[in-house]
């Protein structure tokens, strides 16, 4: 073996690592090369914020958010239907949503895509935060590329941990070689600005992972029927907000099935979720948007099928002014019986 000394590599730039393939992308992240250069840009700012509804801290990120953001699923993840989707995500930036939510999951990559047709023009007006779904370091470094190039940037500014819904997956991304290794490095490279994950059935489950990591943001499931079963709002939330975390809502009108305007369509439609709804739900969208902003969240996340129908969501958050305890309380009884079609995504035994 020979004594000669090695020259180290120099240093990456971030939009050098877009340029590697992926097992050489594997390799520059877990092999421990702390670059860049240069650091992350500054914050985002959408100029049209401040006037289209009310902000919020989110979290210790040191970023004002508007209380409503654009979720990367309904007509953002459908195939075949870029000129919809766009036209969504540039609508939501012109009145003033400055956080967009997606998922290297969503539509098998197609909402990041057509996501990315907008950042390629307008990055730097959007807090941007996608997830990856992998519970491995190398899995997850695959996504991260994935998500790079497809949502045309070279850094996120919140890379989450996607959907975690058991025990033993808090174990697997925590273990030697788990997605945890891949998540901090990207951080540590500034190619990623903040962490967080994702989690919607079981409140235990995220309360674990706040007490192993600690994550910048967490994104969670919670309506007006919260209350009924397996509640985050008593055994999650309280523990978020003393870690000063960022909380994003998610799952506020249950995909249509808490409103009293929806129609259900026949349970072989449905999906493979717990809850099948038989009948329309028990309150208005306005009602259960202003439950979910009257709790301690920074913003919520909600998909649009239409450009007319998050105009209608941004007019209900900007007028949003806080619920009483007896409001709160009267909404969560109206859920009663609903409630199983409106936490069709917790965990049921």
């Amino acid at each position: 073996m020979s004594d000669e000394k090695k020259t180290p590599p120099a240093p990456l730039e971030r939009r050098d690592f877009l340029k590697l393939g992926t097992a050489a992308t594997v390799g520059f992240l877990a092999g421990g090369v702390v670059s860049p250069a240069r650091g992350l840009p500054t914050l985002p700012a959408n100029p049209a914020t401040p006037e289209a509804m009310p902000t919020r801290n989110l979290g210790r990120t040191g970023y004002r958010v508007g209380v409503f953001s654009l979720g990367g699923q309904a007509a953002i993840e459908e195939s075949d239907n870029e000129e919809v989707a766009v036209a969504i995500v540039e609508r939501a930036l012109d009145l003033g949503v400055n956080y967009l939510d997606t998922a290297a999951f969503y539509g098998g990559g197609m909402s990041q895509r057509y996501i990315g047709q907008v950042m390629k023009r307008r990055r730097s007006e959007t807090f941007l935060a996608t997830k990856s779904h992998d519970r491995t370091r190398d899995g997850s470094l695959r996504h991260l590329e994935e998500s790079l190039r497809s949502l045309q940037t070279d850094h996120l500014d919140l890379w989450q941990i996607h959907n975690l819904s058991r025990m033993e997956q808090v174990e697997q991304i925590f273990a030697p070689g788990g997605a945890m290794e891949a998540f901090q490095q990207a951080r540590e490279q500034k190619i990623v600005r903040f962490l967080g994950f994702t989690g919607h059935a079981d409140p235990s489950v995220l309360a674990e992972a706040i007490r192993r990591f600690p994550f910048d943001t967490i994104l969670l499931a919670v309506n007006a029927a919260d209350k009924h079963h397996l509640s985050f709002i008593d055994h999650l939330l309280p523990l978020a907000v003393e870690k000063q975390m960022g909380i994003i809502g998610m799952k506020v009108p249950a995909r249509g099935r808490i409103l009293s305007s929806w129609t259900p369509p026949p349970p072989a439609e449905q999906g493979g979720f717990m809850g099948v709804a038989r009948g329309p739900g028990a309150i208005t969208m306005r009602e259960a948007l202003h439950y979910v902003l009257t709790l301690p969240v920074g913003t919520v996340i909600i998909g649009c099928d239409s450009v007319a129908q998050l105009e209608e969501n941004i007019r209900l958050a900007r007028e949003f002014t806080p619920l009483n305890d007896t409001q709160m309380a009267a909404l969560v009884a109206r859920t009663q019986p609903i409630h199983r079609q409106a936490l069709f995504f917790r965990r049921w035994a």
